[in-house]
């Protein structure tokens, strides 16, 4: 993304970094160099604005939920290690990995023997695909 205009600090290395501002993460002198960016370049303002926006909602909308002590760990060692790596030269790699709990309240019925319209599942005991509506 870029205006087209030449900048002292270029458009990718202001949005590899906008978290970080938004976090209010960074020095102050990058803080600085960002700023100035954005009253450069309407395309990165507009992208600041956007994720301002975003995480404005996520706040919102999951600001009360508490994140578990666990994940929180696993999220620091793994951000300290990749900024680990990007200090040192090496290449980072991000692997994710997702686990989803789903609690007996929230949990919709298995689905009957007989499938939909009476059809008998493919493979019984087979787990149903995400998205598919239970009867």
């Amino acid at each position: 993304m870029s205006c087209g205009d030449p900048h002292e600090t270029e458009c990718g290395e202001v949005l590899d970094h906008l978290y970080e501002f938004l976090d209010n993460e960074m020095p102050e002198g990058d803080c600085v160099k960002l700023r100035v960016h954005f009253e450069e370049c309407s395309p990165c303002l507009k992208q600041y604005g956007l994720e301002q926006a975003i995480k404005a909602l996520i706040k919102r909308s999951c600001g009360c939920d508490d994140t578990p002590t666990d994940l929180r760990s696993k999220v620091l060692a793994r951000i300290d290690s990749i900024r680990a790596g990007q200090r040192s030269g090496e290449p980072v790699v991000v692997a994710v990995e997702t686990t989803v709990e789903v609690h007996a309240e929230s949990a919709r019925p298995a689905p009957r023997p007989g499938g939909a319209a009476g059809q008998e599942p493919a493979h019984p005991g087979a787990p149903v695909e995400a998205g598919a509506q239970a009867e």
